[in-house]
C-alpha cells in the first residue's frame, strides 16, 4: 500500500514532519540550487517558466510564493510577470538568507521579500494575493490539504493557483530509468554535495508518496477550488498543477 506523503519524514518518527523539514533544509542550503540544477539536468528550469507562465494572461499584481527556498522561482515570476510585489515563504531561514542575497544582487529587495512561515497556518489576511505560486514543496508540508485550504483562503476572489511538484512516471522505459536514477544517482549526487545524506534519500521516497495527476485535482477541489487540472511534463517526471478561486468564494 502507498504511504501518504505527510508520513514520509526526512529523519525521526518523534519530532513533527515541519519541523524535520525545517532542519533538512537548513542543512542541505548552501548546494540546494547545484543540486537542483545538477540532478535534473536544467530541465527544472524549463518546468519553472512553463508554470510561471500559465499566470501571464491574468496579469497578477500580489504574488505568494510558498515553499519559496532560495528564491529562484519568485525571481523566475517577476523576470517573467513584472508583478508589483513578490512575498516568498519558507520554514527554513537558511534557505531565504541565500533567496534574499540572490535579490538583493538584482536590485529587486523591494519587489520580492522573504518571511519565515508555516505553510499550513499562514499569517496573512484573507483575499491577499492575486496568485499563489509553488514549486516542489508541497509534497513536503505536514498536512497537504491544510496547505492548500492556505493557499485558498490567502487568495482573492477570482485568484489563479500555479503548482508544480514532482512524479513518478509510470509507462515504459521511463518508469525503471527513473527508478533506478532514484535509487542510485540522486543519492549519490546528494552524498557528493551534501553531509546529510538522508535528506536525498527522503527525496524520491516524497516523491514516490505524493498525491499525483488526478488525485491531486481531487484535494484541489476539496478544499475549494475550481478548474482544477494537471498536465504531466518530461514523460512523467513532473506535473504542473492549476486552478483557480471562484469569484464567488462559497461556489465551488
Amino acid at each position: 500500500m502507498k504511504k501518504e506523503v505527510e508520513n514520509i519524514v526526512p529523519y525521526n518518527r518523534e519530532e513533527r514532519k515541519t519541523d524535520q523539514v525545517r532542519t533538512m533544509f537548513n542543512n542541505i542550503a548552501p548546494n540546494y540550487d547545484r543540486f537542483n540544477h545538477t540532478a535534473s539536468m536544467g530541465i527544472d528550469r524549463y518546468w519553472r517558466r512553463k508554470g510561471i507562465l500559465t499566470l501571464k494572461a491574468f496579469e497578477p499584481k500580489d504574488i505568494l510564493d510558498v515553499a519559496t527556498g532560495t528564491g529562484d522561482y519568485a525571481i523566475n515570476a517577476f523576470n517573467l510577470l513584472h508583478p508589483d510585489k513578490i512575498t516568498g515563504i519558507d520554514l527554513s531561514t537558511g534557505m531565504m538568507e541565500i533567496g534574499e542575497k540572490k535579490v538583493s544582487s538584482l536590485g529587486l529587495s523591494e519587489k520580492i521579500s522573504f518571511k519565515q512561515e508555516d505553510c499550513t497556518s499562514l499569517s496573512f489576511d484573507n483575499d491577499s494575493f492575486d496568485a499563489v505560486i509553488a514549486a516542489f514543496g508541497v509534497r513536503n508540508f505536514e498536512n497537504m490539504e491544510a496547505g492548500y485550504a492556505e493557499m485558498f483562503r490567502v487568495m482573492r476572489p477570482g485568484g489563479h493557483l500555479s503548482i508544480l511538484e514532482l512524479t513518478t512516471p509510470t509507462s515504459f522505459p521511463m518508469k525503471q530509468m527513473y527508478h533506478f536514477y532514484a535509487k542510485t544517482v540522486i543519492p549519490f549526487l546528494g552524498k557528493s554535495l551534501s553531509n546529510d545524506k538522508r535528506a536525498y534519500e527522503y527525496l524520491p521516497e516524497s516523491i514516490a508518496a505524493v498525491p499525483q495527476f488526478a488525485t491531486m485535482t481531487q484535494i484541489l477541489t476539496k478544499v475549494g477550488f475550481q478548474n482544477a487540472h494537471f498536465e504531466s511534463l518530461t514523460f512523467g517526471i513532473c506535473c504542473l498543477y492549476t486552478a483557480e478561486k471562484p469569484k464567488d468564494p462559497t461556489t465551488k
